[in-house]
């Protein structure tokens, strides 16, 4: 069963440890804009899994349009929204520094410099025409209360933004009106695309945070805006844990990750890698491979080396294997090591479309510190061998060479074993 660890884990060797017409607004949070339309990845390669209508699917052979690439830059609107009902009691100036330059930083670093995102925070308040507690804001907010918030909200707006120089809105709510609900951040895809100022708008970011806010929380919600799926377990009844499926390893599972760097398999989607950064392994027996350090910025003047290794397991899904090492965004992660995680392009965003594989399933580790700690300590450290339950494959890590680089070989089973 996918998922499912061997009692024994690895294996260790002995003495080694906007404001105009809005006449048909529905909007969808976290569903539509399934499909769309796609260009060409000249990224893709054999193990390259196919983009399917699972919304945000992980599948990378073509690009869906319907959302803005980052690649080079991208500029976002910030703007401050009060309410009739409260005084706000912290600037705009405020509640911009909560998330820049913090958010720009994680993608400037996330990217290895090849996309910067250009914030411009609108230093006033804009006034919404009703109190915040008319919106009934939630986290599961009703589509005719989220619809009329975003059309008061872009009307308000409207007069005072052009919306068409920008590629990502933010709205943000003061935090301390009464009717404003922290839990209730999120991005809204529109159905039906708003054109303000000559911009179709197709989705928002709506922020709602505290002050200050979540770590990385907005950076989580921008993912979104790039096609990245929420990486989180979200139990039915709303109890349990959340984080079971990928602990701290990406910000798209949690933004309070101890290493909250993007997989590589984001990076590959995005752009951010290529077939050069990215080891397809199909032959059978033993490749060698030298991972960097996902989320090491690359030497000065020197070119960015093999970042990602993976191996395809089926039409729709492969093992992604990478490096990650206590650097830029990981720089407070648990453990280093070399980790593994199944990828599905058809399970859409909530649904497990990233797994880690834990290397260690007996033991945990920072349960003072990690979101989940039986994952915390899910990578493969040097020295240690293991073996991917359900597919045969076995990885090594053979050892780290002075510029933090991990050997790695990976043996791929024999056909019918």
């Amino acid at each position: 069963m996918e998922g499912q660890q061997t009692p024994e884990g690895v294996e260790r060797p002995r003495l080694r440890a906007g404001g105009a017409a809005f006449t048909s607004l529905m909007a969808l949070a976290a569903t539509g804009l399934v499909a769309g339309p796609a260009v060409g990845a000249p990224s893709a390669g054999p193990c390259a899994l196919p983009r399917t209508a699972a919304h945000h699917s992980l599948g990378l052979d073509t690009w869906n349009t319907a959302y803005p690439k980052p690649v080079h830059s991208l500029d976002a609107v910030m703007l401050f929204l009060s309410f009739p009902d409260a005084t706000p009691l912290l600037s705009p100036d405020e509640l911009a520094a909560d998330h820049f330059p913090a958010t720009g930083e994680f993608f400037e670093k996330a990217s290895y410099g090849r996309f910067t995102l250009r914030a411009d925070p609108r230093r006033e308040w804009i006034e919404m025409p009703r109190d915040s507690t008319a919106y009934d804001i939630r986290r599961d907010w009703a589509t005719d209360k989220r619809t009329a918030y975003l059309r008061d909200a872009l009307a308000a707006a409207d007069g005072k933004v052009d919306f068409s120089r920008y590629d990502i809105v933010y709205l943000v709510a003061d935090p301390d009106a009464p009717g404003v609900d922290s839990d209730a951040t999120k991005v809204v895809n529109l159905d039906d695309p708003l054109t303000v100022d000559g911009k179709e708008i197709k989705r928002v970011v709506t922020v709602f945070e505290r002050h200050p806010p979540d770590r990385n929380v907005l950076a989580h919600e921008t993912g979104h805006v790039f096609d990245l799926p929420d990486l989180y377990h979200r139990p039915v009844d709303g109890k349990g844990d959340w984080d079971t499926h990928v602990g701290d390893w990406d910000v798209m599972g949690s933004q309070f990750g101890l290493a909250p760097d993007l997989f590589g398999w984001h990076k590959w989607k995005l752009g951010w890698l290529d077939r050069r950064q990215v080891r397809c392994v199909q032959t059978t027996g033993t490749t060698l491979v030298g991972l960097d350090a996902m989320a090491a910025a690359p030497v000065a003047g020197g070119s960015l080396g093999t970042r990602l290794a993976v191996v395809r397991t089926g039409e729709d899904s492969v093992l992604a294997i990478e490096a990650r090492g206590a650097t830029g965004n990981d720089a407070e992660t648990c453990t280093q090591g070399v980790l593994v995680y199944r990828v599905r392009a058809r399970a859409a965003s909530g649904d497990g479309p990233i797994e880690v594989v834990d290397a260690h399933p007996r033991t945990e580790d920072c349960w003072d510190r990690s979101v989940y700690p039986p994952l915390a300590d899910a990578p493969v450290a040097e020295g240690e061998t293991f073996t991917v339950p359900g597919e045969g494959v076995r990885v090594e890590v053979v050892d780290r060479t002075p510029g933090g680089a991990w050997t790695v070989k990976i043996t791929l089973p024999e056909k019918g074993d």
